[in-house]
């Protein structure tokens, strides 16, 4: 039997901890204690879009600590006190950026019931409403954090570790609900990869380059509809 070790329940459970640890910490701090975190975590969060919009206009190398502190409205110790140096800021804004990536993408799945409607839901979510709605984010993810340093590196690995994970569960979860099997693990391996180089090469090519003027709408339901294709006739779905 397959284990229901989808991310959400992962993602569920760790947002239950969040609460519950903030909801006993709270309990022992005072209103004005209260006050100060909230005002720490809105500066984090300014800080982190000043860097976001900074990185995708100027360009990774061009953005300096000194211009996110100006953009932010804060001071450069500021800046300095809730991260390192720039890789740490961007590594950070990275971690942040995949955690809602795999909320809004992975949700589709378990909405639809784990189909094949469920499958292509997921990719039209990608495509019509978090490429459009977070086009910033997507070029942090696909240009900005790519071959910078070997920290990025790795927080770009774990993402994409993940993501896999959340898609080969996902297919895994759709073979057993709709009572047919794929040839092999590694062909369900084969095809979560394909998906993730098909929607990154396509955000790549057609949002974060701008060197063409398309709908990405119309883009990704091309995309999707080839790889549900794929997957039918490999799995002789009909």
């Amino acid at each position: 039997n397959i284990q229901p070790a989808f991310f959400a329940a992962n993602l569920a459970h760790e947002i239950y901890m969040n609460k519950a640890t903030a909801k006993n910490n709270n309990e022992t701090l005072s209103r004005s204690a209260l006050r100060r975190q909230r005002e720490r975590e809105e500066r984090y969060q300014t800080i982190l879009k000043a860097a976001e919009k900074l990185c995708v206009k100027e360009g990774y190398h061009q953005t300096s600590i000194n211009k996110i502190a100006d953009l932010a409205e804060v001071s450069v110790g500021t800046v300095y006190f809730y991260f390192k140096n720039k890789e740490d800021l961007l590594a950070q804004l990275l971690d942040e950026i995949s955690y809602l990536f795999r909320s809004r993408i992975g949700a589709e799945f378990q909405n639809a019931d784990s189909t094949l409607e469920g499958f292509m839901n997921a990719g039209k979510m990608f495509f019509e409403e978090f490429c459009q709605k977070y086009p910033e984010k997507v070029a942090i993810m696909y240009r900005e954090s790519i071959g910078q340093s070997q920290l990025l590196d790795e927080h770009r690995l774990k993402l994409n570790e993940k993501v896999l994970k959340d898609i080969i569960g996902a297919m895994q979860r759709m073979s057993e609900n709709m009572g047919f099997k794929f040839p092999s693990e590694t062909a369900i391996e084969v095809i979560a990869v394909s998906i993730m180089g098909i929607y990154q090469s396509i955000a790549s090519h057609y949002l974060v380059s701008n060197e063409m003027n398309r709908d990405i709408k119309e883009v990704g339901e091309v995309a999707v509809n080839y790889l549900v294709g794929g997957v039918r006739d490999m799995c002789g779905i009909k």
